[in-house]
C-alpha cells in the first residue's frame, strides 16, 4: 500500500480542483476504464477500481479534507501496514481528538468505544444504460465485492465454540494511558492498547475462515431498479447493500453511478429530447406530411408551409419523464434545410426559372437584410 498513487493524479486534476472539475474528471476516467467497454482487460479493471476509490474520497468534503492534510493515512488507517480499504471508509477508527490528546496529554478528546456499533462502509458500483433505458427505466444487476460477517464464527472472530475475552491490559477500552517525565513536567498520553491492538478483546483461538477478523469479502449480485428519467452521471442509492456493520451496526449502502450511452440521432437537454430534422426546399416551402422518429416509434407529423431553417418544431410530452414525478419533457425537432447537390442541366434550368419568378415579397428576411445594408451605406 505504500506505493498507492496520489488520488489527484489518478483523476488527472490539480490539488484544489473544484467539485465540478473532480466530477468531470471522474466521469471521463470511469468511461475510459469501464469494464463494459474493456471486456477481459484486467489492467482497465484495476484502473477503474482505482478511479472509483479516488473519487469516493475527493467527492466527500470531510474525507477530502483529511486526505489533503494527512494523505492516504488520513482516510486509510491501514496505509503503510499492508492493509487496504477492505471494510470501507465508514469502518475507519480514525479520531483526530485522540491524535491531539496523545500529543498534548489530558483526557479532553473524544474516546471511541471499540465495542460500540459501527456503521458499515458504502460500496461503489456503476451501470451503463442505453438512451432508451434511461428514458423508460430498467432492471439491472451489478456485481460487487462486499465485506460480510463470517458465517463460520458469526462475526465474533473466535473459533466456533469459543468466544473473545475482555483484554486484561486495557479492561476492554482498547486504550491505555502512559505517563512520561519531560523537562516540562509529567506528560500523559493515550494510545491504542498493544495487547489487543485497540479492539478491547483478546481472541485466543481465531476463526480459521476469517483469521480472527470476524469479516470476510464476498462477491454478490444485486438487482437494481433504474427509475425512468435517470440522467448520465447520477447516482442511485440502494440502502443496506454495502459492507456489513460491526458490533451490531447497520450495513452501509450501495452507490450505483449511472452512465448513459449516446444515441445516434437524439440528444438530451434537461427533460427534452432534441433531434435534427433534414427537410428539402420543397417540403419546407410548401409544407408536407412526414413520419418523424420518437422513442416509441415513428409518428405522422405536419410540416407547415414556409417552415424556416433552424425553426424548432415541438411534440409535447414525448421527452423524458422527470425522476421526481413532475411533467414530461418534449420532443423538439430542429429544422435543417438540405440544399440539393449533383443537379442535372434540366433541374438547374427549372430552378433558374423559379428564382426569376420570385420577388422580395417571397423572401422577407432577405429583403430586410438588404434594406439594412442600403441604410448603412446610403452616403457612399
Amino acid at each position: 500500500m505504500a506505493d498507492k498513487r496520489d488520488f489527484y493524479e489518478v483523476l488527472g486534476v490539480q490539488k484544489g480542483a473544484s467539485d465540478d472539475e473532480i466530477k468531470k474528471a471522474y466521469r471521463k476516467k470511469a468511461k475510459q476504464y469501464h469494464p463494459d467497454l474493456n471486456p477481459g482487460d484486467k489492467e482497465a479493471e484495476a484502473n477503474f477500481k482505482e478511479v472509483n476509490e479516488a473519487y469516493e474520497v475527493l467527492s466527500d468534503e470531510q474525507k477530502k479534507a483529511r486526505y489533503d492534510q494527512y494523505g492516504h493515512a488520513g482516510v486509510d488507517p491501514n496505509f503503510g501496514a499492508g492493509g487496504g480499504y477492505g471494510g470501507g471508509f465508514s469502518d475507519m477508527d480514525f479520531d483526530l481528538g485522540d491524535i491531539f490528546s496523545s500529543f498534548f496529554g489530558g483526557g479532553g478528546g473524544r474516546r471511541s468505544n471499540p465495542n460500540a456499533p459501527r456503521h458499515g462502509g458504502d460500496v461503489a458500483a456503476s451501470v451503463v444504460l442505453s438512451f432508451e433505458e434511461s428514458a423508460r427505466g430498467a432492471k439491472k444487476q451489478v456485481e460487487i465485492s462486499v465485506v460480510e460477517a463470517c458465517d463460520e464464527c458469526g462475526g465474533s472472530g473466535a473459533e466456533k465454540g469459543t468466544s473473545p475475552k475482555t483484554c486484561p491490559n486495557c479492561g476492554g477500552s482498547g486504550q491505555v494511558r502512559r505517563q512520561q517525565r519531560t523537562p516540562f513536567g509529567v506528560m500523559q498520553t493515550q494510545a491504542a492498547c498493544d495487547r489487543c491492538r485497540g479492539t478491547g478483546r483478546i481472541i485466543e483461538k481465531p476463526c480459521k475462515t476469517c483469521g480472527g477478523s470476524g469479516r470476510v469479502t464476498a462477491r454478490r449480485t444485486v438487482g437494481i431498479n433504474i427509475p425512468a428519467g435517470i440522467d448520465d452521471g447520477q447516482t442511485i442509492i440502494v440502502r443496506g447493500k454495502g459492507n456489513a456493520g460491526q458490533n451490531g451496526g447497520a450495513a452501509g449502502d450501495l452507490q450505483v453511478r449511472v452512465s448513459v450511452r449516446p444515441h445516434p440521432i437524439f440528444e438530451r437537454h434537461g427533460n427534452d429530447i432534441v433531434c435534427d430534422l433534414p427537410l428539402t426546399f420543397t417540403q419546407a416551402a410548401l409544407g408536407a406530411e412526414i413520419d418523424v422518429p420518437t422513442l416509441d416509434g415513428r409518428v405522422p407529423f405536419t410540416i407547415k408551409e414556409g417552415t424556416q431553417p433552424g425553426e424548432l418544431l415541438r411534440i409535447k410530452g414525448k421527452g423524458f419523464p422527470d425522476v421526481q414525478g413532475r411533467r414530461m419533457g418534449d420532443l423538439i425537432f430542429r429544422v435543417v434545410l438540405e440544399v440539393p447537390k449533383n443537379l442535372s442541366h434540366e433541374q438547374k434550368e427549372l430552378l433558374k426559372k423559379f428564382d426569376g419568378s420570385t420577388s422580395d415579397k417571397n423572401y422577407q428576411k432577405r429583403k430586410s437584410f438588404f434594406d439594412k445594408i442600403k441604410t448603412m451605406f446610403k452616403d457612399d
